[in-house]
């Protein structure tokens, strides 16, 4: 079988691997093996230097210089840390808005994304895998038909007279020897198309000879035994990718601009989104901000029924628990200014007589002395109507400080403080032990105004009755049986109108104008049973006399 050469300036394709393949200029046929003699895979080519003991020595020495790798790995550690602490700073500085916004455009363009480089990469193996199996079929059938594989022909009918003009073709045989049309450029050429015509395996190599950005084939050998001829020849046929890299190129800019369509569409979206959905919360903080201004404390009005709306709920309601507690203070301020008022002029006049009767030659010993006790017990009424505002004013919803106290010993603690200011009064006391958690100083005020209040209204006043000598002036009984504090006197008892009040600050019945007092020792023990979760009323004993309970939750049953 005679050889036709193509021109010199062929380009032909030395074999390698598929990435390796590189492009020559030169004859096409009788290619001289290029590896060096001797060489086997995995071996050394005869002449190479080998590795000698000195070598490795060298490199043993210069195990220190890979510190400096683990170094740099750290540096970039650290440099790759301090980045996306930026960026988390970057991103906490953003608003609401802009966050939504971003997160909206981010969100649809990583999904974008996705589906692109899918779509890109199905399209892209959908298209080799239908070009491969054309290229091996056409291959293949024109190898069985044994028409086109005939040398007289190949050498006389070129690709383009076919209507082939993005196909090469041409035989190679065993020994390498290349054949080919003399006006048409021959395949590329390599070890896996010598390999089929020396072997004439049934399964076609296939393979990708060049480089993406020079011209590039999808190369296919098939074996094609050639009548009256004992030579092995393997037929290959080889196609442009130039098509195929178009139609991907296009479908990128496509994929592209639909992604950059789809980010900025998303970004608007997000944007929209924000304004419609952040609006509520923009009229919740104007009118937050305009009560800060202005202090008015009326509600804002709340429509709908999604969380902006429950917020604004709770913020109503936290304007209403302000309001009240305003409100509380103002009357506070107003009714203690009221019931500071009488002391202070009382205390004034005192001062004034005392200083006017001292330009005069002075007052009798007697009437000066009645006078500075007058001002003392005034100067007793306000220090106690002051420690009563202080404790009031406090206003805490809770204990704050709980600690696990025995009822007990504070009924104990406050008896033998009132024993000794009420010392006409019997006391019938029975006492069982009872835990609570809670403040024992608040408790104790609390069961100590309970005993005063108690025992100042079982002694008669000075124009009631009065018991015969030897017998005492009044009597209150005191029961403390599973948490609830008894505390029963042997005065007149409290009018049914006045039943619903006496717990309020300042409300003085008028029986009780005449006696000493502020009005405000019941409404610290309301506020004390309040804070520990208990509970205070009182009523009218069934013989005579008032009856006051304070009822309080075991220790057991109590959170801390």
């Amino acid at each position: 079988m005679t050889t036709q050469p193509p021109p010199d300036d062929f380009p032909k394709y030395v074999a390698g691997t598929p990435d390796e393949e590189t492009l020559e200029f030169g004859p096409s046929h009788n290619r001289p093996d290029r590896r060096p003699a001797g060489y086997t895979a995995g071996s050394t080519p005869k002449g190479s230097p080998r590795p000698t003991p000195a070598a490795g020595a060298a490199e043993a020495e210069a195990g220190p210089a890979l510190e400096e790798p683990a170094a740099n790995g750290n540096r970039m550690a650290a440099a790759a840390a301090r980045t996306q602490g930026w960026w988390q700073e970057k991103l906490h500085q953003l608003s609401l808005h802009a966050r939504v916004t971003l997160l909206a455009a981010v969100t649809v363009g990583l999904a974008v994304m996705i589906v692109s480089i899918s779509a890109y990469f199905t399209v892209r193996q959908q298209m080799y895998h239908n070009l491969d199996e054309s290229l091996i079929s056409r291959a293949q059938l024109a190898a069985q038909q044994q028409v086109i594989t005939d040398p007289d022909i190949m050498q006389k009918v070129p690709p383009d007279a076919l209507g082939l003009s993005d196909i090469r073709m041409g035989l190679l045989t065993e020994n390498g020897d290349t054949l080919g049309a003399p006006t048409a450029y021959l395949p590329p050429m390599g070890e896996d198309e010598l390999n089929i015509a020396k072997t004439q395996s049934t399964e076609p190599s296939l393979r990708t000879a060049g480089v993406p950005s020079s011209p590039h084939y999808r190369v296919v050998a098939v074996p094609a035994p050639i009548r009256d001829s004992k030579v092995k020849v393997a037929l290959v046929v080889a196609q442009s990718l130039k098509p195929i890299d178009q139609t991907l190129h296009n479908l990128g800019i496509v994929l592209w601009a639909v992604g950059l369509l789809g980010v900025i569409g998303a970004a608007l979206a997000g944007n929209a989104i924000a304004q419609s959905g952040l609006r509520p919360l923009a009229r919740l903080t104007g009118a937050a901000e305009t009560i800060a201004r202005t202090e008015d404390l009326r509600p804002i009005p709340v429509t709908g029924s999604d969380e902006i709306t429950r917020l604004a709920v709770a913020f109503n309601a936290m304007l209403a628990a302000l309001a009240r507690s305003q409100d509380r203070q103002r009357r506070l301020v107003g009714d203690a200014g009221h019931e500071l008022r009488t002391p202070l002029t009382s205390i004034r006049t005192n001062l004034d007589l005392l200083a006017q009767a001292d330009k005069r030659g002075g007052l009798r010993a007697e009437d000066r002395q009645q006078l500075l006790d007058d001002v003392r017990a005034q100067m007793d009424e306000l220090t106690a109507l002051i420690g009563d505002l202080t404790e009031l004013a406090r206003d805490t919803p809770q204990v704050r400080d709980a600690e696990l106290i025995e009822m007990q010993n504070v009924v104990e603690d406050a008896l033998i403080k009132v024993r000794r200011r009420a010392s006409g009064v019997e006391w019938d006391v029975q006492l069982s032990p009872f835990p609570v958690w809670g403040d024992e100083r608040l408790l104790g005020r609390a069961v100590t105004n309970l005993l005063d209040n108690a025992a100042k209204y079982s002694i008669p006043d000075d124009s009631g009755p009065r018991p015969p000598e030897g017998e005492p002036l009044g009597r209150v009984t005191v029961r403390l049986l599973d948490g609830v504090l008894t505390i029963t006197d042997s005065g007149p008892g409290i009018a049914d109108a006045d039943l619903p009040h006496v717990f309020e600050r300042f409300y003085r019945s008028s029986e009780a104008r005449s006696r000493p007092g502020s009005g405000l020792g019941l409404a610290i023990v309301k506020h004390a049973a309040e804070q520990h979760g208990g509970m205070i009323y009182a009523r009218n004993a069934p013989g005579a006399g008032a009856q006051f309970t304070l009822w309080l939750p075991h220790a057991a049953t109590q959170s801390r």
